[in-house]
């Protein structure tokens, strides 16, 4: 088995996207043996913004970089990824990562009866940190856009570990960090 695991905050050791999503990699390799882990950095390796001599493929090295991104995304069972918010939404790295994984005929295609994801199969799990309280205050642009995201893209098993309010003080960022540590599912081992 496969996991892909994505970071995307700028915030380094301080960032606590980052410490669920390691949290989250975690339990699975403890649980899943011979899982195999690929590593993606948006922080420390942005993949540049998409733009039109992107899109033509005329930088040859960053044609191929995208490529190697996709594919890591194909190959993967499972993917993990760091998605804090930033105004309201994701981080660009994030937005230029999928980006390279919104390619018509890889991870959907038109039909005559409208778009259909090609990508299904896969468990996204979402490590999603908030500094306020967004889930329900309709300024919430960040989970919303990546489960249809990754719907478009035919995947259906989308888990979200959430941890809000982290900014509002730091007993409840303690209490935000320490809910979501407990709301991460351990997957079952799959019989030898």
């Amino acid at each position: 088995m496969k996991l892909l695991h994505v970071d995307s905050s700028i915030l380094g050791q301080q960032s606590a996207s980052r410490e669920l999503s390691a949290a989250i990699v975690t339990r699975w390799k403890d649980a899943v043996p011979g899982l195999q882990v690929t590593y993606r950095d948006l922080d420390a390796a942005p993949l540049p913004h998409v733009s039109g001599r992107s899109l033509a493929g005329a930088d040859a090295p960053q044609a191929a970089e995208a490529g190697r991104a996709l594919q890591e995304f194909l190959d993967a069972d499972v993917v993990v990824i760091g998605a804090p918010m930033y105004n309201f939404g994701i981080p660009s790295t994030l937005k230029a990562w999928i980006d390279r994984l919104a390619v018509a005929g890889k991870t959907f295609h038109y039909t005559p009866n409208g778009p259909e994801g090609l990508a299904g199969g896969k468990k996204i799990i979402l490590a999603s940190t908030r500094g306020g309280f967004h889930q329900h205050s309709g300024a919430d642009f960040q989970e919303p856009y990546l489960r249809y995201l990754f719907g478009f893209f035919g995947i259906t098993d989308i888990e979200i570990v959430r941890a809000e309010g982290l900014a509002v003080s730091p007993e409840q960022r303690t209490e935000g960090m320490t809910a979501a540590h407990r709301s991460i599912v351990v997957p079952l081992a799959k019989a030898a």
